[in-house]
């Protein structure tokens, strides 16, 4: 009796949940590989439809917007009026986006396309107090199949969820095509690895590494999703690895180790657990907690020897030494590098006033448990609250030139 009980709540808990939803909020994207476009159209149903949405189309991605309901479409944005027990508002929209470097970080062919989900749909404000139960509908060429971190309802039919948010979007990367993907089920998340067939892609390597790397990561950000796509490909894609929420992309020629002994792979997976962001002179922040972590999972995990784990750190003070201060928008290489030293020095810090009872990994859980922005005060704060005395290591000094 007590097992069908615990079997069964969390199937109330669902319908509690669903029975909260005002109206009804499907997105339908139809892949359309030979015009390299999407036509997205967005459905509201239900008694209590917002009466005003904002989108936001400063990307220049979204085009030929129409509706029956009321639309001003404006410079950079347009403003829609939904009337009715029932909506809709389509457009259409440009999957592929060149960077400046010629490589893409969204893309579609003949065979197959990748792209960010929240690409598809441009952020939208409203001033609607209800809650939508959103779903996302894909329509592909035939014989197309997709990945995406969410749950599959029906065929190409997706349950989309962010307790955060009202009017909920799809969010996270995606692969639609002809695709190959490997699944498994790692430290409670389950994990998929896809990438475009016929291409060089190491799918179970991928696993493996994430089998003994995801179980330290959840040590630290027990809240990490319970699902994680990544998506990988070769050229023309970007040439690197970039987060979003439950997944990311990674090239399919990036070392799961690199010379350096860091791993981009572990890299864009704290991205994933923390989902914090920088303002303007706290991207250090977000990028050195990352890269420290990068190189201490590893660590931890046995992936690298306590020497090695020296070794590179070292060097990262040595490439860090040509930042002459971390109070910049965005952080890359010199600075990053300075910025993991300057975590680590604070790791030690903590633990040394602590007694050993507290590390930056209280610092970090607690960033991803509220995630948002975080800022140096922020970020200063924390430590001190954790440490239980002001840290030295944060001093203004020894983040900019004077400290060096």
């Amino acid at each position: 009796m007590m097992l069908v009980r615990l079997l069964t709540l969390p199937l109330l808990l669902i319908t509690l949940a669903q029975g909260t939803h005002s109206y009804e909020l499907l997105y339908t994207a139809k892949i359309e590989p030979d015009t390299k476009l999407a036509h997205i159209s967005i459905e509201l149903s239900g008694e209590q439809l917002p009466n005003k949405l904002t989108l936001n189309l400063e990307s220049g991605r979204y085009k030929n917007l129409s509706s029956r309901q009321p639309l001003v479409i404006e410079e950079n944005r347009a403003i829609w009026h939904p009337t009715g027990p029932k909506a809709k508002l389509s457009y259409s929209f440009i999957i592929d986006n060149q960077r400046n470097n010629g490589s893409y970080d969204s893309r579609i062919t003949e065979d197959w396309a990748i792209l960010r989900s929240d690409r598809l749909i441009p952020p939208i404000s409203t001033n609607g107090k209800g809650h939508a139960n959103a779903r996302l509908q894909l329509q592909l060429p035939k014989h197309w199949s997709a990945a995406l971190p969410y749950p599959k309802v029906d065929e190409h039919l997706y349950q989309l969820s962010d307790l955060n948010r009202r009017f909920v979007r799809p969010k996270g990367w995606m692969i639609v095509g002809k695709i190959g993907s490997r699944q498994d089920w790692i430290a409670g998340t389950s994990t998929s690895v896809s990438g475009p067939l016929g291409e060089n892609i190491h799918r179970q390597d991928a696993l493996a590494f994430l089998n003994w790397s995801l179980p330290e990561i959840k040590k630290v950000f027990p809240l990490f999703p319970d699902r994680l796509l990544i998506v990988t490909a070769r050229d023309p894609m970007w040439r690197g690895g970039l987060s979003g929420p439950r997944s990311l992309f990674m090239h399919a020629d990036r070392p799961l180790i690199s010379a350096n002994r860091t791993s981009s792979m572990i890299h864009e997976l704290i991205h994933v657990a923390t989902g914090i962001h920088g303002d303007d002179q706290s991207d250090w922040i977000v990028e050195g907690l990352a890269e420290f972590y990068s190189l201490e999972i590893l660590r931890r995990s046995g992936g690298i020897s306590e020497i090695r784990y020296q070794e590179a750190m070292d060097k990262l003070m040595e490439w860090g030494q040509k930042a002459p201060t971390l109070l910049v928008k965005r952080s890359s290489g010199p600075v990053t590098a300075r910025a993991t030293n300057v975590i680590m020095t604070l790791d030690k810090e903590i633990r040394a006033v602590s007694g050993g009872k507290a590390s930056i990994d209280d610092v970090a859980r607690e960033l991803a448990r509220t995630r948002g922005e975080v800022t140096l005060d922020r970020f200063r704060a924390l430590s001190e609250k954790v440490a239980g005395q002001p840290v030295k290591t944060l001093a203004i000094g020894n983040l900019t030139g004077k400290g060096r």
